[in-house]
């Protein structure tokens, strides 16, 4: 009998999507399932049950107690956010690619899926390659080498699995950021406990330290620093030592440092709330895709996975331009489109077409002009604007949008939006997903409404996690 609460020693069997692993029991109304996030098949593990159906759990992992045969030692640190480290990354993406074309044929009802996939794209680095990393202060660390939970700390890291409270710190390279910056973080968190300010106390929400954002340029190789404190005590705080200290360790590799007096008390509150204040260097950096430069700040929305995000969004335009469709005359709408990267990009391959960019938050078209306007695109227009909305206060667009890009935040396209889509009238639709288990849902409704599915490629933006991106091509019939 399986109850609420009650912890279980499973061995994984299988893989469903969103990173779940399944183990199978039998109770006494026969065979049950128990489904355990972020764990790997042959691994025995202790988890913690969540919820209770009539045939299946679904569980919380609580620990790995042996790993699976398949996986193999790293040098790295763990951590909660890399789940899949130690599998091989030719395992992860074979893993991904079976129980993502199954959500495919389950919830989009594609059973011609093996007709309609078009190719895995692999991330270009598996190790190393995100752009952008939170780490989180707490007084309550989780110690990884007793597994004890010590009170009156100075953690600096992040949050052990499960919990919002403790933190695990970081004391080496988690394999997934720049390996200089991490293997120098003890160090930066040792100085910064010598200050005698305390961490931030979640359950109380109180205390001084709260967190460190790091963005990072591949292009010029260096580092954005945002430290993140409340204000309780802050006149005891040397705020140009913590620069001066930074400079000497890091030196040129830190394009800026900045300040943030952040004294919302929620969990994660964030970053951009808080005043902050530029202490020396720039307020952004400089990354490129396909050449082209784009202006990143702390608060700017860009691709985790830039290299990734590379291949990702040329096989998008690939799809645009699906057997040398002309779009001479036409416009191609790039919705959501934020920074303006794609729009972009298209405007790159093909400069005699006109890319018009949709967003409903104004910061973001602000930025994607400014980007233009420094790569010297004049073939594109953004407008700050409600899909909904669109055609009437832009009637000169109606009839001439041929072609829609579709990248919708990670919740998906809300079912009203996407109809609203349709109503543009597009004869080609491509849509990128951080969520293929709603495209899935989607392509339902695209296909009620006349419009055709014929391509889907896999992108492996984030290595080491259970997430995959789509992008798919769908044609007016």
């Amino acid at each position: 009998m399986v109850n609420r609460g009650q912890e279980l020693e499973l061995v994984i069997e299988d893989l469903a999507f969103g990173g779940k692993g399944i183990a199978r029991m039998k109770d006494e109304k026969g065979a049950f399932v128990l489904f355990v996030q972020n764990t790997f098949p042959g691994q025995r593990v202790l988890a913690k049950v969540n919820k209770k159906r009539k045939k299946h759990a679904e569980c919380k992992l609580v620990k790995v107690l042996e790993r699976s045969p398949q996986e193999v030692d790293i040098s790295y640190q763990e951590i909660s956010g890399a789940p899949y480290i130690h599998v091989p990354p030719k395992l992860q993406e074979e893993g991904k690619k079976k129980v993502t074309l199954d959500v495919y044929k389950r919830l989009g009802d594609l059973q011609k899926m093996d007709e309609l996939f078009d190719e895995f794209i692999s991330s270009p680095d598996h190790f190393n390659y995100r752009n952008k990393m939170e780490y989180s202060f707490s007084c309550i660390e989780h110690d990884i080498e007793t597994d004890e939970e010590l009170d009156d700390a100075f953690a600096l890291g992040f949050k052990h699995r499960g919990t919002w409270w403790k933190v695990e710190s970081l004391n080496k390279a988690s394999g997934l950021f720049d390996e200089e910056w991490e293997n120098f973080l003890k160090e930066f968190r040792l100085f910064l406990e010598k200050t005698g300010l305390p961490a931030w106390h979640p359950p109380k929400k109180e205390g001084f330290f709260r967190h460190i954002v790091v963005r990072k340029s591949f292009h010029e190789d260096k580092l954005l620093i945002n430290l993140v404190t409340s204000s309780q005590g802050i006149k005891k705080f040397d705020l140009a030592s913590v620069g001066a200290f930074l400079q000497e360790k890091m030196g040129d590799r830190i394009a800026g440092f900045q300040h943030t007096v952040n004294d919302n008390v929620a969990d994660r509150a964030k970053i951009e709330n808080g005043n902050w204040t530029l202490v020396f260097g720039k307020d952004h950096v400089i990354e490129t895709l396909n050449g082209l430069q784009f202006e990143i700040s702390m608060e700017s929305f860009f691709q985790t996975n830039p290299k990734s995000a590379e291949r990702l969004y040329n096989k998008a335009m690939d799809y645009v331009f699906e057997g040398e469709k002309n779009l001479k005359g036409k416009a191609v709408m790039d919705l959501f489109c934020g920074t303006g990267t794609i729009g972009q990009l298209l405007s790159q391959r093909a400069g005699d077409v006109e890319i018009v960019g949709v967003d409903i938050v104004d910061e973001a078209i602000e930025d994607a002009k400014r980007n233009a306007k420094r790569n010297k695109i004049d073939n594109i227009s953004f407008y700050a604007a409600d899909v909904g909305k669109f055609l009437k206060q832009y009637p000169d667009y109606i009839g001439k949008i041929d072609t829609i890009v579709l990248d919708p935040p990670r919740a998906g396209i809300a079912p009203k939006t996407l109809l609203k889509v349709i109503a543009l009238g597009a004869s080609r639709i491509v849509y990128i997903s951080c969520n293929p288990s709603t495209q899935a849902r989607d392509i339902k409704t695209l296909e009620e409404h006349g419009y055709s599915s014929k391509k889907i490629s896999l992108v492996d933006q984030f290595p080491h996690t259970s997430h995959i991106e789509a992008v798919a091509l769908f044609e007016k019939s």
